[in-house]
C-alpha cells in the first residue's frame, strides 16, 4: 500500500519498514553547492581588493590561498610564454631508427646521445629509446619515466626527428618486422653510411637491438661530436619529479656546507661480474660467483680476484677507501655524500668509513621516506638523483671507472673543470698493500697518494688515442675536449703545463 503527500513518498512492503524519501534534499544539496561556489568566489574578490588597499593586510590568512588565486610569476610566465621551440630540421627521411638501450642508466645515457647523432648523419627518424629491463637490476623504467621526453623531442628538433612510436603500418599488429641487427662497436663515420644506411632503403626499420660503445670515441666530424654533447648536456632532462627532489637534495646538502660526492661502487652486481672480493668473507664470495653464473650473457666466469686487483681492475672497498681519503687530506669535519646502491656487506663495512667521516649522508637518510617510496624499485631513477647530486658537488671521488663515473668526470669538466679526483687503483692498491703490512709509514703513504693525483683531479688535457685500440683509450663522454673550448683557445685550455694543480694536505673543497 503506497500513501502519497505533496512533499514525501511513503513505501510499504513486508520486506523492509516503512521509509521516508525527501523530495527536496536535492534541492537543498543544489543549494549548498551553489552558495559555496558564491561564497569562494566572494572570497577571492575580496582578497584581491585587501590586497591593492593593503598589501599587508591578511598577509597571513592568504599565504594558504595565494597560489591559487594568482601563480608564482616564474609559474605564470612558464604557462603564458613557453620557451619558443628551435625551428624544425626539413630533410627526407630515409627510414626509421629503433633502438634498444642495454646497461645501467649512464651507459644508457651514452648510448642515447651516439643513437641521436647516427640519426642525424644517416638522416633518419628516431623512435624514443626504449630502455633495459632484463640487467641485473630489471628496472621497469621507461624513457619518459626517466627523461622528459618532450623536451628531447622538441629541443633536438632542429637536428632530427623523433617520434614517440613508429606508424602504425610498422606495427607488428599488421605483419611487420624490423631489421634487428647490433651495430659493431666503436664504428666510425664511414662503416654507418656504407654498411648500415643501405639497410633502410631495403628495409625501411631497423631495430639495433644493443647500443653500448657503438660510435667511435675519435675521427668523427667536429659536428657530430658538438651534437653527441649537445643531447648529453642539453637534450636529456630528467622529469620534473626527479628535478625536483634532486634540487632538494642539493639544496639540504648544500645549507649545511661544502660536499663530497664518493661513487662508491662497492655494490653486489660490481664486485660478482668483476670477480673482485677483496675483504669479502668465504661465504660472501660464494655468494657473488653464484650470481655470475646465473647470468648466462655475462661470459667471463672464473676469476682470479687478487690478480684483478693488483692490475687496478676492482672498485676500492669501503675500508681502502677510508684511508685514500684520509691520505688526500679529508678530515672529520668533510661532509660526504654517498652516492650509490645499496652497498654490500651494507652497514658492516661501512663501518669504518662512517668512524673516519661521521657526516656522511645518503639520499635515504636526508629525504623522509615517503619522498622516495615513488622511486623505490627503480634503480635508474634513483641513479638521477645521485647524478644531479654528483654534478653539483664540490669534489667528485669515483672509486671505480665505470659508466657513471666516466660521464658524471665529462660533464664536469663540461661545467668548468670542476674537481674530480680520479683514483689511480692500481698505484693506490700497491701503497696501500705496503702501509697495511707496516713498510710503508702513514706520512710517507699520504704524501704517496696525494703526488699520485696531482694531475688526476678534473684538470685539461687531451683525450688519449690509441690506434685500433679504442677499449684502451680514453672514453668520449669523460673528456669531450671539442666541447670545452667554445670562445677560447683549445690548445690553451688544453695546454698540461698550464694546467698543472698541486694539491695538500688539508686542501678546502
Amino acid at each position: 500500500m503506497e500513501v502519497r503527500s505533496e512533499n514525501s513518498i511513503q513505501v510499504r512492503s513486508d520486506k523492509f519498514p516503512s521509509t521516508v524519501i525527501p523530495r527536496n534534499r536535492l534541492q537543498v544539496w543544489f543549494f549548498r553547492v551553489c552558495s559555496s561556489i558564491l561564497l569562494w568566489t566572494c572570497l577571492v574578490h575580496i582578497v584581491a581588493v585587501a590586497e591593492l588597499w593593503h598589501p599587508r593586510l591578511l598577509t597571513g590568512f592568504t599565504s594558504r590561498i595565494s597560489w591559487i588565486t594568482r601563480p608564482p610569476l616564474r609559474l605564470q610566465h612558464s604557462l603564458h610564454s613557453p620557451p619558443p621551440l628551435v625551428p624544425s630540421r626539413y630533410y627526407r627521411s630515409n627510414g626509421f631508427l629503433k633502438v634498444s638501450c642495454n646497461g645501467g642508466l649512464n651507459q644508457m645515457r651514452a648510448a642515447i646521445c651516439d643513437m641521436v647523432t647516427v640519426a642525424r648523419l644517416l638522416n633518419l627518424t628516431l623512435v624514443v629509446p626504449e630502455l633495459d629491463k632484463k640487467s641485473f637490476w630489471a628496472d621497469p623504467s621507461d624513457f619518459e619515466d626517466i627523461f622528459d621526453v618532450r623536451h628531447f623531442i622538441d629541443s633536438l628538433r632542429d637536428e632530427v626527428r623523433i617520434v614517440r612510436r613508429l606508424p602504425k603500418r610498422f606495427s607488428s599488429k599488421y605483419g611487420f618486422e624490423a631489421f634487428q641487427m647490433p651495430p659493431v662497436s666503436w664504428s666510425s663515420e664511414k662503416y654507418y653510411l656504407e654498411q648500415i644506411l643501405p639497410l633502410f632503403s631495403k628495409h625501411k626499420v631497423v631495430h639495433f637491438n644493443r647500443t653500448d660503445t657503438r660510435l667511435a670515441n675519435n675521427g668523427i666530424p667536429l659536428a657530430l661530436q658538438k651534437l653527441r654533447c649537445r643531447v648529453n648536456f642539453q637534450g636529456l632532462k630528467f622529469t620534473p619529479q626527479i628535478e625536483t627532489l634532486g634540487h632538494k637534495l642539493v639544496r639540504i646538502l648544500q645549507e649545511k656546507g661544502p660536499f663530497v660526492a664518493l661513487h662508491l661502487r662497492y655494490e653486489m652486481d660490481m664486485l660478482a661480474f668483476s670477480g673482485c672480493t677483496h675483504g669479502c668473507t668465504v661465504e660472501e664470495a660464494e655468494e657473488l660467483k653464484r650470481l655470475r653464473y646465473a647470468y648466462p650473457w655475462w661470459r667471463e666466469k672464473e676469476i682470479v680476484s687478487e690478480e684483478r686487483r693488483q692490475q687496478g681492475l676492482c672498485p676500492l672497498t669501503p675500508e681502502e677507501a677510508t684511508l685514500v681519503l684520509q691520505a688526500l687530506g679529508f678530515t672529520k669535519e668533510t661532509q660526504i655524500y654517498i652516492a650509490s646502491g645499496e652497498i654490500y656487506g651494507s652497514e658492516r663495512r661501512l663501518a669504518p668509513l662512517r668512524a673516519a667521516f661521521p657526516r656522511i649522508v645518503k639520499k635515504e637518510t636526508l629525504l623522509d621516506p615517503a619522498e622516495l617510496q615513488q622511486f623505490q624499485n627503480h634503480s635508474s631513477q634513483m641513479a638521477a638523483l645521485d647524478f644531479m647530486v654528483t654534478l653539483a658537488s664540490n669534489t667528485f671521488i669515483p672509486t671505480y671507472d665505470g659508466n657513471m663515473a666516466k660521464v658524471v668526470e665529462g660533464h664536469r669538466r663540461y661545467l668548468g673543470f670542476k674537481k674530480s679526483i680520479l683514483p689511480d687503483r692500481k698505484k693506490l692498491v700497491e701503497l696501500l698493500d705496503l702501509h697495511q703490512n707496516g713498510t710503508l709509514p702513514w706520512n710517507d703513504f699520504a704524501l704517496a697518494v696525494r703526488q699520485a693525483h696531482e694531475k688526476r683531479m678534473g684538470q685539461p688535457f687531451h683525450r688519449r688515442i690509441i690506434p685500433d685500440k679504442p677499449k684502451e683509450e680514453d672514453y668520449f663522454y669523460a673528456n669531450p675536449q671539442e666541447c670545452l673550448c667554445e670562445g677560447t683557445g683549445c690548445e690553451d685550455v688544453l695546454d698540461p703545463g698550464k694546467s698543472k694543480v698541486t694539491m695538500t694536505a688539508g686542501e678546502q673543497l
